[in-house]
């Protein structure tokens, strides 16, 4: 008994000690991925807390504040209530009745029959589209031409798939006077400079946020020919892609000549239908990269809301039978958001901001190098100007935006930090109240 009770109390000193050791051993280990080294930062979250804090008119934020259209708020109850198959899984690719509609709705768009069950991957949203786009066919030391301003999610998605993001600017052609987005040209000699042996695609977007510019068919052009000569993927995203004003036409690059078969376009309904947060999107392309992309898709999320999806589905369904005609929500929407785009842009000019003026998308970006505020006192003096200047705004007169330069990698971001994007895409009651402020600071100065 003796030498069982000594050995209880070696126990019983020695274990703690034992355990400390190892929680040390474990605690000096380091805990995250190096994939997430530097893109843990993210605009989104600083200014929406930002906006909160101070209760500001939120102009920063891209979504609408008023409601989807009647018949497809109506397609998602009629949804919910279609008995036990609307609350389970469907299949995993994509809700059948989705994928048919997309690909017979898109088949005539793109000049080429697509395969609803082979060319298209229903997502989370277009963030797992383009999320799953770069996992997918993304690989160690690939390069990836993103031509700025960007949707800043590309850089990091870029960069946590192995990738190297190359960086080409859109820049103002002409004089210091920019009016419109169409103002705004990418340069062919910059481009294929930046292509080299690594080079794996190039991204785009259009319309554009935040400038809004809509790529004219002789720039893709432009862009497929690069693709084609250097072997190259195009990732396309177009999730304002009915959403243009003043005659502007949306064109899809993979409805060029040789494009198909190396562009994976990103699509969103949340766009598309004014319901962001139904979060359903698509990527459509080659059954060749999109089996790579389903891959990534069954091994993270494996799945998408099965209402949603119907609902969405019979949206498509509508628009396919009233496309070109006046009833088509995709004729309604774009009218009545160049309303609040001209109310914005009017506003803007009385209190002496210049607007650039959008052909297509959410967003309106603003010049801010005439404006004199005292910044010095914002948190940090070595941020950005317009990082600086949308805090202040927010702090001091109540009124959210997002600065541009956010959209820009650092080594062009210091060209373009005197410019501000407001979307336009919401009530007239929030656009009134937005020009309150602006009009009352205007009278201050």
């Amino acid at each position: 008994m003796g030498i069982i009770r000594n050995l209880a109390a070696s126990l019983i000193v020695f274990r703690p000690s034992s355990v400390r050791n190892s929680h040390a051993i474990i605690m000096s280990r380091r805990l995250h991925a190096r994939r997430t080294d530097g893109v843990d930062k993210n605009v989104w979250v600083e200014f929406t807390q930002l906006a909160a804090d101070y209760k500001a008119v939120n102009l920063g934020q891209g979504f609408p504040d008023f409601s989807p259209p009647q018949f497809i708020q109506d397609a998602f109850c009629k949804a919910i209530s279609g008995g036990p198959t609307m609350h389970q899984y469907t299949r995993a690719f994509g809700h059948p009745p989705l994928v048919k509609n997309l690909a017979k709705f898109f088949s005539r768009i793109v000049g080429h029959d697509i395969d609803p069950l082979e060319d298209i991957l229903v997502t989370v949203g277009a963030y797992q589209a383009l999320f799953s786009a770069f996992q997918a066919l993304v690989d160690e030391g690939d390069e990836v031409i993103i031509v700025e301003p960007f949707f800043d999610c590309y850089q990091p998605m870029v960069v946590m798939a192995g990738g190297k993001a190359v960086y080409v600017p859109l820049r103002p052609k002409g004089g210091s006077t920019v009016l419109s987005s169409g103002d705004w040209v990418l340069s062919a000699e910059e481009l294929t400079s930046k292509i080299s042996p690594r080079t794996k695609a190039i991204v785009i977007n259009t319309p554009n946020n935040p400038l809004g510019k809509v790529y004219k068919t002789e720039e893709l052009q432009m862009i497929a020919d690069l693709c084609i000569k250097h072997d190259l993927l195009c990732i396309s995203d177009e999730v304002y892609e009915w959403l243009t004003y003043d005659g502007a036409k949306h064109v899809k690059i993979a409805s060029l000549p040789g494009m198909w078969e190396r562009t994976v376009t990103i699509g969103s309904a949340g766009k598309t239908f004014s319901a962001t947060g139904w979060k359903v999107g698509w990527a459509m392309g080659s059954g060749n990269l999109i089996k790579h992309m389903k891959t990534i898709h069954q091994n993270s999320v494996y799945h998408c809301a099965t209402a949603a999806q119907e609902a969405v589905a019979r949206g498509f369904e509508r628009e396919y039978e009233l496309f070109g005609k006046p009833e088509s929500y995709f004729q309604q929407l774009p009218a009545m958001l160049h309303h609040k785009r001209e109310k914005l842009a009017s506003c803007l000019q009385s209190v002496g901001l210049q607007p650039i003026m959008p052909e297509g998308g959410y967003f309106m970006v603003t010049d801010i190098s005439s404006v004199k505020v005292d910044l010095n006192d914002q948190s940090s003096t070595d941020e950005s100007h317009d990082f600086r200047f949308v805090k202040w705004l927010i702090k001091e007169k109540g009124l959210a935006t997002i600065p541009v330069s956010a959209f820009y990698s650092p080594e062009h971001g210091k060209e373009f930090d005197k410019y501000i994007r407001f979307c336009f895409v919401k009530e007239d009651s929030t656009l009134d109240a937005a020009e309150n402020i602006l009009r009352k600071w205007s009278q201050q100065k």
